[in-house]
């Protein structure tokens, strides 16, 4: 079982305070799979059984709790020693209905520490997120990193095939356990359980309609400039008929499932927000594949963004597209301390026609902030007027940097 230490490590730091603790993502992601790591970390400190409960609401011998809320409460507080301190986890708990009730019981009974896990946005952005304004906290998982996919293997003297390999399959937990003619299908039973459970039901739609084709159209153009007018304007061209109000719709359903992951743009140069053209990056680029096919042209400069895009996620920066005069860089970042840093990435940089137009954007930007070009062009890193170019393997290996 691979450990995932940077998730760990934020809830052995949150361990005992007074919040509730939210890990949300994607389905399949592996947030169940923390939160066991983690009951696992107690019991190995010296909790015991007494003091823990550990609940999946997808599982088939859980579902007599769903609509019996009373019930639920008193089986949980019933099964704990609540003269010791206790620890809650409440897996995809919006499965329950009413749930925020049940959390909100729990939360301020005395020695409980409530964990919970949720598929959709809709977990903080229902009565929960109004009803605990203030006490809690939410932690949100992807797919592996890269450097955890590696971590994966015995033979880690090839990190180039290794990273094929991720940018094809991407990093899902479940894929790790399969071999290469299963990943595909496997990625579009995770797709449809989505699209069923976390889309359907939840905005009440009963019909798909063109909700695929957007989907795919969104794959097909990651890291590109869209709004729901153009997006509604292509598929019309193509002979589909649907409004940019449904386009607004699909999208936003699309990213509080976590399928997808919206960008604004930031103007460097005037310092504010723009409200127009965002981009979209997938939360794991093996949809990408198992959706349009292995046949599919393969934009590999723009899924190497995705996955940069993913990377800055992890290490927790605000990310934004970099506006600069009329042009563009891939991601203007502000880090945890507040910098800035300015960031673009190519899948190679060898010709100097494309060296200097990657450059171009960075020259524009008169401040001293970090300026940084990642590809997949393997030399030592390199400096051009203060600006580094650094191996992409590289830099997502070495996540202190």
């Amino acid at each position: 079982m691979i450990q995932r230490n940077s998730y760990l490590n934020i809830l052995k730091n949150l361990r005992d305070k007074n919040l509730i603790k939210v890990l949300t993502g994607v389905r399949r992601c592996g947030k169940s799979t923390v939160m066991q790591m983690f009951r696992d970390v107690l019991l190995s400190d010296g909790i015991t059984s007494s003091q823990i409960v550990f609940l999946n609401f997808e599982d088939f011998e859980n579902n007599k709790w769903l609509n019996d809320l009373e019930g639920l409460y008193y089986y949980i507080v019933n099964q704990l020693d609540l003269s010791k301190k206790c620890y809650v986890f409440l897996d995809e708990v919006q499965q329950v209905n009413e749930f925020e009730r049940l959390v909100d019981g729990l939360y301020v009974k005395p020695n409980i520490d409530v964990y919970l896990t949720g598929s959709n946005a809709y977990l903080l952005s229902s009565e929960l997120g109004t009803l605990l304004t203030g006490r809690y906290i939410s932690i949100h998982i992807l797919p592996f990193s890269f450097k955890e996919y590696v971590s994966a293997f015995d033979d880690k003297s090839r990190t180039d095939l290794l990273f094929n390999s991720f940018l094809n399959n991407g990093g899902m937990p479940g894929t790790l356990e399969l071999q290469t003619d299963y990943i595909d299908k496997y990625l579009l039973d995770i797709y449809y359980n989505i699209l069923q459970k976390d889309i359907m039901v939840r905005n009440r739609w009963h019909k798909e309609n063109n909700f695929e084709n957007i989907v795919k159209f969104m794959l097909d153009t990651i890291g590109s400039s869209l709004s729901s007018n153009n997006i509604a304007g292509v598929l019309k061209n193509e002979g589909y008929k649907i409004s940019h109000h449904t386009v607004d719709n699909y999208l936003q359903a699309l990213t509080e499932s976590y399928l997808f992951y919206k960008v604004p743009r930031y103007d460097v140069k005037g310092k504010n927000m723009l409200r127009t053209l965002e981009k979209y990056y997938a939360v794991d680029l093996g949809f990408k594949q198992a959706l349009l096919g292995k046949s599919h042209k393969t934009d590999f400069g723009h899924n190497l963004e995705n996955v940069v895009y993913l990377e800055l996620l992890r290490r927790k920066r605000q990310v934004y597209i970099g506006k600069a005069d009329r042009t563009e860089m891939d991601f203007a970042v502000m880090t945890k301390e507040g910098d800035w840093e300015y960031i673009q990435v190519a899948w190679t940089a060898k010709e100097e026609s494309t060296f200097l137009r990657e450059m171009r954007p960075f020259e524009l930007i008169k401040d001293f902030n970090r300026r940084m070009l990642l590809t997949t062009d393997v030399e030592p890193v390199t400096t051009y007027k203060g600006i580094q170019k650094v191996n992409v393997i590289d830099w997502l290996l070495n996540d202190n940097n």
